[in-house]
């Protein structure tokens, strides 16, 4: 049992599994967020062009086979409120879309940089001790003319 958990502490504190969570959490912010946006700002800006149309408010009344009580809410299909999740929906991966491309590009300007960067020229090889006696030789000829 001890194995189990120092097995369950190592998986746990490795980076990829806290970035998951960071992101989940992230995520779960992020999406209420885009809901309030569709919900708030842009149904109501598209119920102008409906009419006045409320998409909250939009759905059939389902028909009763077997007897319910007098006091049982009525059974509604709500597909006002699909189709906000929908809109909703395309919101959010337009918008991750969007993030995904940007950091593509940076990366891809990073990697650009790195290849384009010029490297230094070596330096020329150290003559070998055979060609500096030559060139001895050949300074003190000239000397001597």
């Amino acid at each position: 049992m001890k194995k189990f958990f120092q097995e369950f502490k190592e998986f746990i504190n490795k980076g990829n599994v806290l970035g998951l969570a960071v992101g989940v959490i992230i995520g779960g912010a992020f999406s209420t967020i885009t809901t309030s946006l569709t919900n708030d700002v842009i149904m109501p800006i598209v119920s102008i062009f409906m009419g006045g149309v409320d998409f909250s408010s939009m759905s059939i009344l389902l028909p009763t086979i077997f007897p319910v009580a007098e006091d049982a809410a009525p059974n509604m299909l709500n597909y006002g409120n699909f189709i906000s999740a929908v809109i909703n929906f395309f919101i959010l991966a337009f918008v991750v879309f969007i993030i995904v491309k940007v950091v593509n590009g940076a990366m891809d300007k990073a990697m650009h940089k790195e290849e384009a960067a010029p490297e230094e020229p070596p330096a020329p090889p150290e003559p070998s001790p055979e060609e500096k006696l030559l060139t001895e030789i050949r300074d003190l000829l000239k000397e001597r003319k």
